[in-house]
């Protein structure tokens, strides 16, 4: 018996959404039922430029997208600022989410939204991709193993691109109006999640903001960074940037191995992805070379880490639909934690990078 099909729409035509329909063309228990958009135009233009076969419905609004009985699920990727608008009503027309990360603006809205969700019986999931990479398991396995890995004591995560001048003029994610938070919504979202995954979704206790973030005339964050502390004495920090050449690494010490990762959100191969692990590393008694040397452990997949994420997803509204289960609650809980912090990075900067107390 194969898997059940989850009928999804998207909601808007952002660039990411030609990735997600990809995706969601390739899992085995979904398929793509309708694109919506705020002009009929557009989603047509949209549907013909990303080969979209003639079944998928076209709308040329959000609302009649929501109100096709048929659509079981909806992928959003609007702007951040109209998140909490079209997440609740989607979730009260019993539509399940999947949401573009940042979810929110900050912690309230998105509670707004999981409240919504919860009463009305739909599982959310953020679309933070690589979680669901089957890389991403086995180097969960390494950081929980206390004989190779130890315990926590410093993580490090930097995400940064170097964005070309029309994009710091024009993209949604430099407008006050449209994604406030800029790169530290964008992919400091990235470094945050990360961190939080090192520490086993541990929340810290306090977060001061890097002094010199770079802000644009409106105010938005081009570049910024973190310094996360722990009562038991771990520390994390990171920096995401607009402004930098292309770097996505994630370091993990321990108290006896460490883990490095030098793309951690997106492999350097679709199908394949690495990580180096090193134990009880030492010295040669001369000093001129590491005993044990890291290794390297390479995962091969044979699905892009968007269709696991698609899949895992259409698990989870499959079980709810055709089984009478319940949303998985996970995925909400770790997207507010990582929201949580967003929040304390954006208040810490914005007084005068005093220390924040985080409080769930």
């Amino acid at each position: 018996m194969g898997e059940t099909i989850i009928r999804i729409g998207i909601i808007g035509c952002a660039d990411i959404a030609r990735k997600v329909s990809r995706a969601i063309a390739l899992a085995p228990n979904a398929t793509l039922h309708a694109v919506g958009s705020r002009s009929l135009d557009k989603a047509r233009k949209f549907a013909a430029a990303n080969g979209f076969p003639p079944h998928v419905k076209v709308y040329g609004s959000y609302e009649a997208l929501l109100d096709d009985p048929v659509v079981d699920a909806v992928y959003v990727p609007l702007p951040t600022s109209l998140h909490v608008h079209w997440a609740v009503l989607a979730a009260q027309k019993k539509k399940h989410l999947l949401l573009e990360k940042p979810v929110a603006l900050n912690t309230a809205e998105f509670d707004h939204i999981i409240d919504e969700c919860e009463s009305n019986g739909v599982q959310f999931m953020d679309c933070t991709m690589w979680m669901h990479h089957p890389r991403t398991a086995k180097m969960a396995e390494f950081l929980s193993d206390e004989q190779r890995f130890g315990l926590p004591r410093y993580i490090h995560a930097c995400f940064a691109f170097s964005a070309d001048p029309d994009f710091l003029k024009n993209d949604i994610r430099v407008k006050p109006d449209l994604d406030a938070l800029g790169a530290l919504g964008d992919i400091g979202w990235y470094c945050v999640r990360a961190i939080l995954f090192a520490a086993n979704y541990e929340l810290p206790k306090t977060v001061i903001a890097l002094r010199q973030p770079v802000l644009n005339e409106a105010g938005v964050i081009l570049a910024c960074g973190a310094t996360l502390y722990w009562e038991d004495g771990k520390v994390a920090n990171f920096h995401c940037s607009f402004l930098s050449n292309l770097t996505i690494d994630l370091t993990a010490v321990g108290t006896k191995g460490t883990l490095h990762v030098h793309d951690f959100t997106l492999p350097f191969q679709e199908r394949e992805a690495s990580f180096s692990a090193g134990s009880e590393s030492s010295f040669d008694d001369l000093v001129t070379k590491w005993d044990p040397q890291p290794s390297r452990h390479t995962v091969n997949t044979d699905l892009p880490q968007e269709v696991h994420m698609v899949r895992e997803f259409s698990r989870l509204v499959g079980a709810i639909k055709f089984n009478n289960g319940k949303p998985e609650k996970k995925w909400p809980t770790i997207s507010r934690k990582s929201q949580l912090v967003l929040d304390a990075v954006r208040t810490s900067i914005d007084s005068n990078f005093e220390p924040i107390l985080i409080q769930e």
